[in-house]
């Protein structure tokens, strides 16, 4: 986090570090700020992975770390949104 590269785009915060070799690597933080209950933390994560999972062929040999805005709500919306701020990721 410290070394890597920091963009935010639509209240999502993006940690990136390229490497040379290798597939995407995914990492997530998500806190009890983001949502009181165990059960929405771990909806809002499955919402990350699902979307990373469906863009990390094109994202290259590159570590991101995820931390959504506070306050989001798990849904589909959610997951065409973060899909396409993951695509802007690669330009």
């Amino acid at each position: 986090m410290r070394e890597g590269a920091r963009r935010s785009l639509d209240g999502y915060t993006f940690y990136l570090e390229r490497r040379d070799a290798g597939g995407a690597r995914l990492g997530i933080l998500v806190s009890r700020k983001h949502a009181a209950r165990a059960v929405e933390r771990n909806r809002i994560k499955r919402c990350i992975r699902e979307a990373f999972r469906l863009e990390q062929e094109a994202l290259g040999a590159v570590d991101v770390l995820v931390r959504p805005p506070y306050g989001i709500k798990p849904s589909a919306s959610m997951l065409l949104r973060l899909r396409e701020l993951l695509g802007k990721l690669n330009s």
